[in-house]
């Protein structure tokens, strides 16, 4: 029987979480002893880095700022079998990480989701809250319903999935477009309800309502358009048709009343609305061909990378399974039950 065991990576990516950090690396030292623990800091000011480091964590810095930068760094410097990664905020208890672990494993899934139970609780903030709700129903709205917590930090990757992802978000839009690439790909997921916890005093979210929830419309928009371009471009069309026939009508009502054509720019702008709406329908048929063959390109490349479990025998495995159920972990989840 081989020894050799999954390599565990667990990734946080923080700015100015000097209040929290040490103690959720010192979480997750204690609930994986076995992962190695990586701190990526954004230009805090505040000492995170050195909290983090000394609590036992590898620090790394990006200059670029964004979590989505952040996590594109991780994702390219970091070689693993099996990427856990949280916030740096002590909202996610690290003793769920080998829940989420184990859910990957035993499903076979290549993300696991921790949907977040007390959200609501955490910011205290209402437009927080809405923009949730709002987002998350959007989401399966334009892409399906494969996930009710979109924005949630605390996941569980294969490294399938993380090789795989071609992240291109800046900031904390990063969520979506993991959501959106695994739906594309129609990846095996999973979710998993977890608490959610409040910030402890002195701790400050760094979500900003109308800001962030402007860049992730758009990044909703911009994903529609890249993976989904005939529904796209189809909805241009179709709102650009409809303002051509609202301009005809009074022509035509006129030109049969008088027989004459008496609003020629109106006329004028129907006709190039319907022209814009022709070329937005053809642009959908075409781009929606390119799409599926990126899509296609995608598929292969991940298929082309080894599975969590492709190291170990099945016994070795069954060995790790054992490793990670702890006797606390096994009464927290008969409680839930």
């Amino acid at each position: 029987m081989s020894n050799e065991k999954l390599n565990i990576a667990v990734l946080l990516p923080c700015y100015n979480e000097a209040a929290t950090i040490g103690e959720v690396v010192r979480g997750f030292r204690k609930a994986l002893p076995q992962a190695a623990i990586y701190v990526y800091d954004n230009n805090s000011t505040d000492g995170t880095a050195l909290h983090a480091m000394l609590a036992g964590a590898t620090v790394v810095r990006e200059r670029r700022q964004g979590k989505g930068h952040v996590v594109r760094r991780m994702f390219a410097d970091i070689e693993a079998d099996i990427y856990l990664m949280a916030d740096g905020d002590g909202t996610y208890a690290p003793e769920d990480g080998e829940e989420l672990i184990r859910t990957l494993l035993t499903e076979g899934s290549d993300m696991v989701v921790g949907t977040r139970r007390n959200v609501r609780n955490d910011a205290g903030r209402q437009g927080h809250a809405f923009g949730n709700r709002v987002f998350n129903w959007l989401y399966r709205s334009i892409f399906g319903a494969d996930f009710t917590d979109i924005f949630s930090g605390y996941r569980a990757f294969s490294r399938r999935f993380v090789k795989s992802f071609p992240a291109v978000s800046g900031g904390f839009e990063i969520e979506t477009e993991m959501s959106v690439h695994a739906s594309r790909l129609k990846l095996p997921v999973s979710e998993l309800e977890l608490d959610y916890g409040r910030r402890p005093e002195g701790s400050h979210s760094k979500l900003s309502t109308f800001r962030d929830g402007g860049k992730i419309l758009w990044m909703f928009a911009m994903l529609m358009k890249e993976t989904r371009p005939f529904a796209f471009f189809g909805i241009l069309s179709a709102v650009a048709m409809e303002l051509s026939i609202g301009f005809s009508i009074p022509v035509f009502i006129e030109y049969f009343e008088t027989g004459q054509v008496l609003r020629m720019p109106s006329w004028m702008l129907s006709l190039a609305l319907t022209m814009i709406a022709f070329m937005l329908f053809t642009a959908g048929i075409i781009l929606d061909s390119v799409a599926r063959a990126r899509a296609e390109q995608l598929r292969i490349h991940y298929m082309n990378l080894p599975k969590p479990s492709s190291r170990e025998s099945g016994d070795d495995r069954t060995v790790y399974m054992a490793e990670i159920d702890k006797p606390a972990s096994r009464r927290k989840r008969a409680k839930a039950a």
